[in-house]
Formats: structure tokens, C-alpha cells, sequence
């Protein structure tokens, strides 16, 4: 026997194994559906008894593996169904014939077999068979189920008669001797006389009546004969055969220890031991017959509880049983069948560590030379049986062998698309998920070097199936998550092999979703440049909203009533911290700066790098960077132009480093320093340029408070002097001015002032008005002094140092809302030349 069956379990001893096969060509889908109802019939009750009989089917079973019948009863096919398509009578001999070289594949050891045949009528199919059923079609063949209820209880009929026949002790009969196949020619010239030989052929019959009663649902039973074949088989060191007692002794255990079965099988089973209370009530009523007949005494309770083993004794005869089988080299399939066994009962016993023993065994026995399929198979069910008992790490390590065996250079045609659904399936196993988000939070769980490796293997496996956007998924989710853990050279590698894969596939933010359903996440490249800090910066002093003030007394702006409530106290921190105090400009060009640092220890370009908002439609004007290697903090500023009014909130930014798109939320931004992230934008307001024709003056008279922007021009003249001095309006904004206020302000005077110092008409400035944007507007201030210089030697000097200053109310629309005022810290220094841009006072010296 050269196939081992990865999926035996201890419960499987007392199945009877029916095989269910097409014959001729049946299409695979039609095949199937039949299959799977026929499959449905796994337990059927006995007739006028307890016992319940268990069926396995196969639709493929090795021959040879049938050869080991007598060995272990549950291996041999005692049942034959075969599945054909027959369309017309003509094709009717040569599909029966077909059936008839079916049996005799298995016919050494077949009990029953059954015909089903679909799409024929007429006079054939009318005729009453036993051995074969005729169905119209797969769609028309309602009693499948019936049929095989009906082959199963003749299945039974047979069973029951050879179990009887073995069990009967028939004095001077000579009891056959059993043996496996590689012992036929060991027995050769032995002497049959021997007291020897002939424990040996008692030994294995007894063995084999016990895997008789345990497939004909009689558990105590096989029990008294499993030990008393135990003991024969012992008595002559006859290990493979007492190996296989051993084995069966603990199957019997486990069957009635775990009803519900081992093998995890969906569904569950019927309470397998359910024979034994029914055998035990009818016990204790004298008379009684059992369900084999046989009057039964109390005395069987006893020798049920003597010989079924307790759990810890089932482990230690499987390690006994195991090895005896490890003598023969022949008997390797049966060895690694009997460890996988030990592990589901182990599994279910909670006793990891030595299921792990059972296991290990298991992967040094040494089998014939396997396919490629069979290797993929053998590491996958290990890798199943280490998850089972809690070896996550393990489990993963022999799923990922077998994915490299997906794609073994023996192979003509790799299985890329296995090798990568297998790698996936390891990934819980090292730790390690597909989403960013878990690996935001500080805290790296797993060894990082195997996770590298198994995310290189799943970036070559995806372009080798040809999907380049999955390979590039890939690759930057190790980018970003394995950064810290890359040396330099790595991060060079990584990020080369990056860029020659989004030269043909451009990485994006969108959800990748794998055929199985899987969905891979967008990696946001936050670590690339990693941000620090981010702040609204205020618009430029020239630029600022100014809150309209009258001079002539009346004051716009009004206070609120302050009202305590005890309910947002809590909050009143955070929404401090977030609080800005001054606002944007709908059209203006606005700046956030961004402390941003380069990790990597060569360039970064970071090309198309803007602002992600809300709230209000935002124009992003996006940037280029060029990052030094492991720059310190490094200031960026971006900017936009928002296009309507609200409240805007800067939720992120996006780049593309690499040939990858990020957009990066500031959200998922550890350890992220700022100032608040909304800002009010109002309505666009009026701007005005001012020039005057004197020239500029040479000293500040007094600083700008801060809420206004000055400029100085000087004039000099005799007392009695007159000058025209002629103020420029251009409105260089998008928004009309409609007012205009003019005041005249004296300061630091040492003396009286004669008429009217300042003097000016406005009637012809204010017929241009409203002033349309691109337009010019003109009006002239006289200047005309006149003093008292009467017992002031130094006035003329302190004049020279004070001066007389004149300031100009702010211009903007009585349409538009109030604004607050702004106070600056600092003064504005002012432009070099007497034109002054965006100008909303003016000073003359």
C-alpha cells in the first residue's frame, strides 16, 4: 500500500468503505450531483436492531490499497456503485459489460455492487433488476436515496454472515492464516504444524472478527476480541499483526469515549455508542435478548468497562502500536495513518505537546517517492492537524512548504495561483495581516524577518500569475509596515523593484479584491515622508479680513452673552486646542506647512503632493519635493485656492512617491502634532492699492498697531505753503468697492493749526464709485500750513521729528458681514517704494 489516506480517523475502523465510480464518459458536474446525494447515506439503522452501520465513500480508491483488506477490514471495498449515461438500447450490452470489468477491479472483496443508469427507456429499463436502477435523467431520479438504503442492508446481510462465520469457533477446522501482502512470500515452506503458527492464525483471526463486529455496530464485542487478540498475537511477537489489534483496541475506545468523532467532520455523527445504554437497559431485565439474540447477562457491563480503554490508555497503545508498525518499511502508510489518528483524538484531549510528538513522527516517515500532488496534499493535512492542536506558527510553516511545492522546478506547469492562495492562508499563522491599520498602533507582533520573506514570496508569486497590481499592492504594504526592520540596502532594493513595477501598473487607493473574495486594502504611504506636525497658517497681513470700524463713534461689533453649562465642560479643552483665530478668504491662496522628515537614506521625491479637505469645494494646488537623505524636519508648505464659503477642514494629503498614490488621513498619523484642522472661510472681499505722488519718507512715525497696514510719505513746506498731494484707488480684487471713508487725524502737534490743514473733495472720487475690479480711482488732498510761531524757538525742529499724520478708514463693502479684527504681535514692516500693494491705510507724513 503506497497511498495513505490523510484524512483516516479513529471512527473511520467501523465504516464500511463503498466505492462510487462513472463508467464510460459521464459529465463530471452530472457525476457529481449524483454523487453527493448518494454520499448523504452515511448511517442507516439496522433493521430489528440497535446497531447503526456507517458508510465512507470514495470516488477514487487505489486497488492496492485493497489488498490490505484482511489487515484492516474498513480498507477493503465491500460496496460498488458505478454512474453511466445510456441514451439507447444498442449501447445497453456494451455499458453492462463495461460494469462487469468495474467489479472485477475489487471483486476479491465486494459484498454487493449496483448499476445506475441515466437517459435510457423502453423495454430495458422496464424490466425489475436488482443489481441495476434506471433513471430518465440526473434531474428525474428521486429514489437515489431509497436504492441506497436497500445496497446498504444487503451490504449488512453479507457482513453479518462472514462475521458469523469467522466468530464460530469450528473445532479441527484449520483457521487460515491472514497476512498482508509482503508477507506472502515470507510464509513460503513454513511449518503449518507449529504451535507457533497456529497462535498466529488465532492471533489475526481474532483480530479480524473484532474489525468484523466493530463495522456490524456490536463495539463490546470487538472489544473481548480485540484483547484476546492482543494477548495470542503478543504471546508469538507477532508485531505488525499485534500493532493492528493494538490499533483496533484503541478505535473501539475512541468510539465509545467520543461519539461525537474525531475527524471534525461537518455535520457530526449520531451518538455512535448509542448501541451500547440500549444494550445496557435491555441488561438488566432477566431474559432479555440482545440484538444478536444471545441471552445477556450483567456480567457484560462489567467486561465492557474492563476492556474499553480509558483515554490515557488509548494514547499509550496507539505509541505502542506505532511502534511495532515502525519494524516494517512496508508498513509506512499504516504507521503515518496510525500517528494522524493519535493526533485528532489527542486534539480533542487538549493535549497539544504530544500531539506535536505524534506529529513530528509523522513527518520523518519515510514513504515511496511521491508525486508533486501527493508532497502538496501531505504538508497541507499536517499543516491542517498543527492548527488543530493550536500550532499556529507550525501550521503555517508546512502550509507555506506546500505552496513552494506548488511551483517545484520538477513541475511543467507551476500552480502559481495554489501557491499563492496557500501563502495567504499562512499569513494569521506568522502574524501578520494584509491591512496597514494594524500595524499603526506601535506594537509589532511576530518575528519581522520571516514576515518579510513571506511578503516578498507573495509579491513574486502574484506577478507570476500575471498580476501586476497585486505585486505592487504587495510590495508596498512591506514597504510601509517593514520599513523600521530594512536595512539600508534593503530599502534601496525594495523600493527599485517598486518603481520598475509601477512603471507598467501605477499603485492606486482602491480595494483589490481577490477571486476568493479576499479584499486587500489601499497602503497608504504614511512613513513616506513621515509628517510630524501640521499648521494652518494665517493669510498674509496685506491679504487678512478686517473687521469695518467707523470712525465717527458708531461700534458694529457685539458681544455675546457668556452662559455656563456643566454638560460640554469636558470638551471645552479639545475644542480650545482646535480653536483657530482667524479665518481664510474665499478666492485667496492659502498655506498649511507641514514638519515632514525622510526616513530612507537616499533622495525622496515626492512628486503631486496636495491637500485633501472637506467641507468647502478647495482648489489643491499640488507641490514637488526633493527630500535630503534622513533630512531632519523639513518645512513644506502647500497651498490651495478654496472656491466657496464654510467651515473647511484639512483631513490629509496626498503624494505619489514611487509610482504610488497615496492619500494619507491625518487620523492615521501617530504622534501628530497641530494647531486645529478647521478654519472658517468667508465670502471674498474687496482689495484696494494705494499710491500717492510724494515720495516715501525716510523714518517710521509711529508703528502700525498691527490691525492696519501703513506707509509713510514726507513732504516739506514753508509755513503759508500749499501742495496738492494725489491718492491713487486701484482696485486690484475680484469684488467692487462701493464706500469710501476719509478722516483726518493730527498728532504730536506743539502748536495751533490756522484753517484747515487737510482739505479735500471727494464728489468727483466718489462718481467713479462702485469701483469695478481692474479700475482706478483718483482724489486730492491740499496741504496747506499755516502756524503760530510766537515764543516757539524749536518748533520748526520737533515738527522736522513728529509731523502731522493723516490715515485713511479700511474700504469695503457695507454689504459684506463684520469681521473680527485681527491683532498682530509684531509690526509690518512696509514695501521699499511709495506704491504699496493691497493697502487698506495710508499715512502721510
Amino acid at each position: 500500500m503506497s497511498v495513505p489516506d490523510y484524512m483516516q480517523c479513529a471512527e473511520d475502523h467501523q465504516t464500511l468503505l463503498v466505492v462510487v465510480q462513472p463508467v464510460g464518459i459521464v459529465p463530471e458536474e452530472s457525476f457529481f450531483k449524483v454523487y453527493k446525494r448518494i454520499s448523504t447515506v452515511n448511517q442507516i439503522s439496522v433493521r430489528d436492531s440497535q446497531r447503526l452501520l456507517y458508510i465512507r465513500y470514495r470516488h477514487h480508491y487505489p486497488p492496492e490499497n485493497n489488498e490490505w483488506g484482511d489487515f484492516q477490514t474498513h480498507r477493503k471495498v465491500v460496496g460498488l456503485i458505478t454512474i453511466t449515461d445510456c441514451s439507447s438500447a444498442k449501447d445497453w450490452p456494451q455499458t453492462f459489460e463495461k460494469f462487469h470489468l468495474q467489479k472485477e477491479i475489487y471483486g476479491s472483496t465486494l459484498y454487493d455492487s449496483r448499476l445506475f443508469v441515466f437517459g435510457l427507456q423502453g423495454e430495458i429499463a422496464e424490466q425489475p433488476r436488482t443489481d441495476v436502477a434506471f433513471y430518465p435523467s440526473y434531474d428525474e431520479c428521486e429514489n437515489v436515496e431509497k436504492r441506497i438504503e436497500d445496497f446498504i442492508e444487503s451490504l449488512f446481510i453479507v457482513l453479518e454472515s462472514k462475521r458469523l462465520d469467522r466468530a464460530t469457533d469450528k473445532s479441527g477446522d484449520k483457521i487460515p492464516l491472514l497476512c498482508v501482502p509482503f508477507e506472502k512470500k515470507d510464509f513460503v515452506g513454513l511449518d503449518t504444524d507449529s504451535r507457533h503458527y497456529k497462535k498466529s492464525c488465532q492471533g489475526r483471526m481474532r483480530k479480524h472478527v473484532g474489525d468484523l463486529c466493530l463495522q456490524a455496530g456490536m463495539l463490546q464485542d470487538s472489544l473481548v476480541h480485540y484483547h484476546m487478540a492482543v494477548e495470542l498475537l503478543r504471546s508469538v511477537n507477532d508485531f505488525l499483526w499485534l500493532g493492528a489489534a493494538l490499533e483496533g483496541l484503541c478505535s473501539a475506545s475512541v468510539i465509545y469515549h467520543y461519539p461525537g468523532g474525531t475527524g471534525g467532520k461537518t455535520g457530526g455523527r449520531r451518538a455512535q455508542g448509542s448501541s451500547l445504554p440500549a444494550e445496557a437497559g435491555n441488561r438488566h431485565r432477566p431474559g432479555a435478548l440482545t440484538s444478536n439474540g444471545i441471552n445477556a447477562d450483567t456480567s457484560a457491563e462489567i467486561g465492557r468497562a474492563k476492556n474499553c480503554l480509558s483515554p490515557e490508555d488509548i494514547i499509550d497503545k496507539y505509541k505502542e502500536a506505532i511502534s511495532y508498525y515502525t519494524k516494517y518499511k512496508n508498513a509506512g502508510v499504516i504507521e503515518l495513518e496510525a500517528c494522524v489518528k493519535a493526533v485528532r483524538v489527542l486534539a480533542i484531549q487538549k493535549r497539544s505537546m504530544e500531539a506535536s510528538e505524534f506529529l513530528q513522527n509523522a513527518v520523518y516517515i519515510n514513504l515511496r517517492q511521491l508525486s508533486e500532488e501527493e508532497k502538496i496534499q501531505r504538508y497541507s493535512i499536517l499543516s491542517e492537524l498543527y492548527e488543530c492542536i493550536g500550532f499556529h506558527r507550525k501550521s503555517a510553516f508546512f502550509k507555506r512548504v506546500a505552496a513552494m511545492q506548488c511551483v517545484a522546478p520538477s513541475i511543467s506547469e507551476p500552480g502559481w495561483r495554489a501557491c499563492y492562495k496557500l501563502l495567504l492562508e499562512t499569513l494569521p499563522g506568522y502574524s501578520l495581516s494584509l491591512d496597514p491599520k494594524d500595524f499603526s498602533k506601535g506594537t509589532h507582533r511576530g518575528w519581522a524577518a520571516v514576515q518579510m520573506r513571506l511578503l516578498h514570496e507573495l509579491v513574486y508569486a502574484s506577478r507570476r500569475m500575471g498580476n501586476p497590481a497585486l505585486s505592487v499592492r504587495h510590495l508596498s504594504f512591506l514597504l510601509q509596515t517593514m520599513l523600521d526592520f530594512l536595512s539600508d540596502q534593503e530599502k534601496k532594493d525594495v523600493t527599485q523593484s517598486l518603481e520598475n513595477y509601477t512603471s507598467k501598473c501605477p499603485g492606486t487607493m482602491e480595494l483589490i479584491t481577490l477571486p476568493d473574495g479576499l479584499k486587500l486594502p489601499p497602503v497608504p504611504f504614511t512613513k513616506l515622508p513621515i509628517v510630524r506636525s501640521v499648521k494652518l497658517l494665517n493669510l498674509p497681513v496685506s491679504l487678512r479680513p478686517q473687521k469695518m470700524k467707523s470712525l465717527l463713534g458708531q461700534n458694529m461689533s457685539t458681544k455675546s452673552p457668556f452662559i455656563y453649562s456643566p454638560i460640554i465642560a469636558h470638551n471645552r479643552g479639545e475644542e480650545r486646542s482646535k480653536k483657530i483665530d482667524f479665518q481664510w478668504v474665499q478666492g485667496d491662496v492659502c498655506e498649511v506647512q507641514l514638519m515632514v522628515y525622510n526616513p530612507m537614506p537616499f533622495e525622496l521625491r515626492v512628486e503631486n503632493m496636495g491637500l485633501m479637505t472637506s467641507g468647502v469645494e478647495f482648489e489643491s494646488l499640488p507641490a514637488a519635493l526633493s527630500l535630503p537623505a534622513e533630512s531632519g524636519l523639513y518645512p513644506v508648505t502647500l497651498v490651495g485656492v478654496p472656491q466657496t464659503t464654510g467651515q473647511i477642514t484639512i483631513n490629509g494629503y496626498h503624494t505619489s512617491v514611487f509610482g504610488v498614490f497615496s492619500d494619507c488621513l491625518l487620523d492615521n498619523l501617530p504622534g501628530l502634532k497641530t494647531n486645529g484642522c478647521s478654519v472658517e472661510v468667508i465670502p471674498a472681499l474687496p482689495r484696494l492699492q494705494i499710491s500717492t505722488s510724494l515720495p516715501r519718507s525716510a523714518h517710521t512715525l509711529q508703528p502700525s498697531s498691527g490691525d492696519e497696514i501703513s506707509t509713510n510719505v514726507s513732504v516739506q513746506l514753508y509755513n503759508g505753503e500749499t501742495q496738492q498731494l494725489i491718492i491713487k484707488l486701484e482696485n486690484i480684487g475680484t469684488e467692487p468697492l462701493e464706500k469710501l471713508e476719509v478722516t483726518a487725524k493730527t498728532v504730536n502737534t506743539k502748536e495751533k493749526l490756522y484753517g484747515e490743514f487737510l482739505s479735500w473733495k471727494l464728489e468727483d472720487t466718489l462718481s467713479q464709485f462702485p469701483l469695478k475690479p481692474g479700475k482706478i480711482a483718483t482724489f486730492t488732498v491740499s496741504i496747506k500750513v499755516k502756524l503760530d510761531f510766537s515764543c516757539q524757538e524749536n518748533l520748526l525742529q520737533d515738527l522736522n521729528d513728529d509731523g502731522i499724520s493723516v490715515s485713511g478708514l479700511p474700504l469695503s463693502s457695507p454689504f459684506r458681514q463684520v469681521v473680527k479684527s485681527r491683532v498682530e504681535n509684531k509690526p509690518i514692516n512696509p514695501p521699499e517704494s511709495s506704491k504699496v500693494g493691497d493697502f487698506s491705510h495710508v499715512k502721510v507724513n
